[in-house]
């Protein structure tokens, strides 16, 4: 049995997923303890995990980050992405860092887990490996590694062909570390040398690739190849509670009383904006609904846990609302969905083999949006703020058009085939069984 500390910066999107890692872990027979917010308390102590809350200054409500981060209100571009990262990330980290410490002081961990904004792990990686537990990387966003074939995360921009290519990623990397982010990397060092005496390992957003290992949570084939990808890198697919399949995000949900239109023989088309960015229905599910009115279509919107008047006025009538529903039996009768990004929600639809419509440019969505077009599983309408006309035509062009399918067929038979927490925990097994080696 390992002894595993679970780590998560205590954001419900970046929570969600380290909680199936802690209930697979624990369905493994091992001893997991979880470190996090402390609104999270209830739902890591239903995985079998130990919650240990983060220390006050390292922990914050997600809920309603302009308040807790009034510094952030009305910063955009570059500026409220280096804000973001300095202050909610990479401040806390010297706070998490400790609380590894204490964990580790209480009772041996032989792996950390964590998602790849906790900051605390990557300070843990600035010392001797032979002096701390193994840190394994859950990615839970899509692959941020620099690599000569890629641009710089965080861009939204597809990989270019040959040397052409090359130069052009050289170059956007060169400015993204040196003047972009340049200040943020300084202020990484410093946190670091209070915190460890040691800089910081790498470039701040490129931290995994000191881990042990990397566990990234879906199939190669929905990832830009790279020629130089390090052998740390395991594409173990998504995970899920239970070790099998994908999460697929959504709570236990009755059947509305409109179930039966879904068969009735209409093109499905499904639009949701998740369970956070859910705030400005303007953005993404309004624009589909107005786009699509005249359509032979049903549209399905789901509010991720508003209520259903929220979306007030009138609505066209070939459109179905319910909080939620069991994506697991909604998918399944689904022809297009039409999201803001999440890549949780994305790859539940690529296991189902349902194409996609994305308009998300914030967080992780840009890079997840790329990788729809990219892939060729949909279309990217490259935009936060959908208009009817753009979000209409590009669902029309998806159901006309089967590549798309035929594309988030070939990807989901590959999660379907992956095998998630099973092939984490055989990773941190792993790892302890090296350890193990290393003390004797």
């Amino acid at each position: 049995m390992a002894s595993v500390l679970v780590c998560s910066s205590p954001l419900v999107g970046h929570v969600t997923p380290m909680l199936a890692v802690a209930a697979g872990l624990v369905e493994h027979g091992h001893d997991v303890r979880f470190l996090t917010g402390q609104r999270f308390e209830r739902q890591v102590s239903r995985t079998g995990a130990t919650f240990i809350p983060l220390p006050p200054e390292a922990d914050f409500d997600d809920t309603s980050l302009d308040t807790a981060f009034p510094g952030r209100i009305g910063l955009k571009g570059p500026k409220g992405i280096r804000f973001d990262i300095r202050e909610i990330f990479m401040r806390p980290g010297k706070a998490q860092y400790q609380a590894i410490l204490a964990a580790s002081a209480e009772r041996r961990v032989d792996a950390v887990l964590a998602e790849s904004l906790f900051m605390g792990a990557a300070l843990l990686l600035a010392g001797p490996s032979g002096n701390r537990p193994a840190v394994i990387n859950c990615g839970i966003v899509p692959l941020s590694l620099a690599s000569r074939d890629t641009a710089p995360y965080g861009l939204g921009i597809e990989p270019m062909p040959g040397w052409p290519g090359r130069v052009r990623n050289l170059a956007m990397q060169a400015l993204t570390e040196k003047v972009v982010f340049g200040p943020v990397q300084k202020y990484a060092n410093e946190i670091s040398r209070d915190s460890t005496g040691s800089p910081f390992p790498t470039f701040f957003m490129d931290w995994p690739r000191a881990a042990d290992h990397v566990a990234q949570f879906t199939v190669a084939d929905f990832e830009y190849p790279r020629s130089d990808l390090p052998e740390t890198v395991h594409f173990v697919g998504p995970v899920s509670q239970g070790g099998k399949g994908t999460s697929n995000g959504t709570r236990e949900a009755e059947l509305p009383e409109w179930w039966a239109d879904l068969d009735a023989g209409r093109p499905v088309v499904h639009v949701t904006q998740g369970t956070v960015a859910n705030r400005e229905f303007d953005d993404l599910v309004r624009p589909t609904m107005e786009g699509l009115a005249q359509d032979d279509v049903l549209v399905v919107v789901t509010t991720g846990g508003r209520p259903v008047d929220s979306l007030a006025g009138p609505l066209p009538g070939n459109v179905r609302v319910a909080s939620y529903l069991p994506y697991d039996q909604l998918l399944p009768k689904t022809d297009v969905l039409v999201t803001n990004g999440g890549y949780g929600g994305v790859q539940f639809a690529l296991r189902h083999g349902v194409p996609l419509v994305v308009a998300g440019q914030t967080e992780e969505k840009a890079e997840v949006s790329a990788r729809v077009a990219w892939s060729g599983t949909g279309i990217n309408l490259r935009t936060n703020r959908a208009t009817p006309e753009a979000a209409a035509k590009a669902v029309r062009t998806v159901l006309a058009d089967s590549s798309y399918r035929e594309a988030s067929s070939r990807i989901g038979s590959a999660i379907r085939a992956s095998r998630g927490v099973d092939e984490l925990a055989d990773l941190v097994e792993g790892v302890c069984r090296d350890k193990s080696v290393e003390r004797d």
